[in-house]
């Protein structure tokens, strides 16, 4: 048991899915349906701190390396040419509503990565991604609770 909050705990933290994957890998795998929200729910927003700080700290240094340098100017492009006019245009509801909508591309990550490349506030970004992480949590967790008594 304590091995499936741990994984659901690091597939909430990874980039590879965020709480979209592991709320669902925690309930499909029999644990606690709140533990496993509160748990995954606290992964996705321990992301937004720990982004900030690479992004603010370690960036720079990374970018002396062509191959990351190709890589993060490859994201910068994609993110200010995706969402990043409405993010600009709408701030805070923006950054919040791109963070809450629970599908690939989208989440506190690439909300980390909008925050940094618009430099929006840090404070208001954080509050924005944490209400869109509750939001999209919520919903992948409801969903999947759902389809579970639906198919179960």
């Amino acid at each position: 048991m304590i091995k499936e909050f741990l994984f659901s705990f690091f597939l909430s933290l990874s980039p590879f899915g965020e709480a979209k994957v592991g709320i669902p890998y925690g309930l499909l795998n029999g644990l606690n349906i709140y533990a496993v929200f509160v748990v995954c729910f606290i992964a996705n927003v321990l992301v937004f701190p720990i982004m900030m700080f690479f992004l603010e700290k370690m960036n720079r240094s990374f970018l002396r390396w062509p191959w990351y340098k190709k890589s993060a100017v490859f994201v910068a492009r994609r993110a200010k040419n995706g969402s990043g006019n409405k993010i600009q245009k709408y701030g805070f509801w923006g950054l919040m509503v791109f963070v809450m909508i629970p599908l690939p591309g989208t989440g506190v990550y690439a909300g980390s990565i909008a925050t940094y490349l618009f430099k929006i506030e840090k404070s208001k970004a954080f509050t924005a991604n944490v209400i869109g992480i509750f939001f999209s949590s919520l919903i992948v967790w409801g969903t999947t609770c759902l389809s579970m008594n639906s198919f179960g």
